[in-house]
């Protein structure tokens, strides 16, 4: 394989934007099992005057990631964040209007790889979100399981992510006077195995339950299509059937998240390497939904509102495509 290494003469801010998407994944990839780790040795070495006060207080702020969690707008605007939204670049378009008396639900889709779109748009403060949607706050839901780690799940926190457990979403969407945006991705670690370039693949007909959600608590529901999340990463061949999808699919249920095998560019050169392709992506976020409170909701209704919700979706994509590279041949696909 013939290597393509960077020129020596990039800019200086091309290459702190190379630092700074470079410290996001290693920080996805590594930093919860080395604050594992850091716990262990303290417990091993017996720093008790270090490791106690922290179990303590961890046992009591156990159910903050439910709660609302514990943003930092400091570290939310740390600088870093800005060379990594300009390092794809990232977009945020809106093509309506939101009521700030309401709450929402912003489905997102695709889950991509590592969703850097959702991450960059909803969990710094250098996106158009305030811009955009003044007087709103919004709260990107991950899997619990990043909440349990010790000490990395204090940083996660920091930006803005909370769990995406059903009394996380209650809380958030349980706000008096409106103001509160959910942003599911709804397509989950599942879907990640899909997310192959020029694929437009999302899980999306079993996953009802935030339909549910929207209705008991009467929050809109907002469709976002990130056009772009597929291009970030390429995959080891892994169709459904093949040896390794089915290893994938089982771990995935064993561990709750998924493992999908991806590869990209390196930091000095474009051949090979985990880090991603500079690919724009363009989260575009969709007309709101109206949705009426039922507090018990019937089957029916579920069905009828789930089916809305994917005809919206489907619009939204279809409407954007073609300004985003999108063949016009291709269209969503929902599983």
């Amino acid at each position: 394989m013939k290597v393509e290494f960077a020129p020596l003469n990039i800019p200086l801010a091309r290459r702190l934007q190379t630092a700074a998407v470079l410290q996001w994944v290693l920080s996805f990839l590594l930093l919860a099992e080395v604050c594992i780790g850091v716990l262990l040795l303290l417990i091993f070495y017996n720093y008790w005057f270090l490791y106690i006060p922290y179990l303590t207080w961890l046992y009591f702020d156990w159910h903050t990631p439910e709660r609302g969690g514990r943003r930092s707008n400091w570290v939310r605007s740390w600088t870093v964040w800005r060379y990594f939204k300009d390092y794809f670049p990232i977009h945020l378009i809106k093509t309506g209007d939101l009521d700030p008396s309401h709450n929402y639900i912003f489905g997102f889709h695709p889950h991509g790889v590592l969703v850097a779109g959702a991450f960059g748009n909803f969990c710094t403060n250098y996106s158009d979100f305030t811009k955009l949607f003044p007087g709103f706050t919004a709260y990107l839901h991950i899997l619990p399981i990043w909440f349990r780690c010790p000490l990395f799940r204090e940083y996660l926190m920091s930006s803005g992510p909370v769990s995406v457990s059903k009394q996380s979403l209650c809380y958030v969407l349980s706000k008096e006077g409106g103001g509160n945006i959910s942003v599911i991705v709804l397509g989950g670690a599942e879907e990640s195995l899909d997310a192959h370039p020029g694929k437009c693949t999302l899980f999306i007909r079993r996953r009802k339950g935030f339909v549910k959600i929207a209705l008991t608590h009467g929050a809109h529901l907002v469709p976002v299509f990130s056009f772009g999340e597929n291009e970030l990463f390429k995959q080891v061949s892994n169709p459904e059937g093949s040896w390794l999808r089915a290893v994938q699919d089982k771990l995935q249920k064993l561990m709750g998240f998924a493992l999908p095998l991806f590869h990209a560019r390196g930091i000095f050169q474009y051949s090979f390497g985990l880090m991603p392709y500079r690919k724009a992506i363009h989260t575009v976020v969709g007309q709101p939904i109206p949705v009426q409170q039922t507090l018990h909701p019937t089957s029916e209704q579920i069905e009828e509102l789930h089916q809305k919700y994917m005809d919206e979706l489907r619009k939204l994509f279809e409407e954007h495509k073609g300004k985003y590279g999108i063949p016009e041949h291709e269209t969503l696909i929902f599983k």
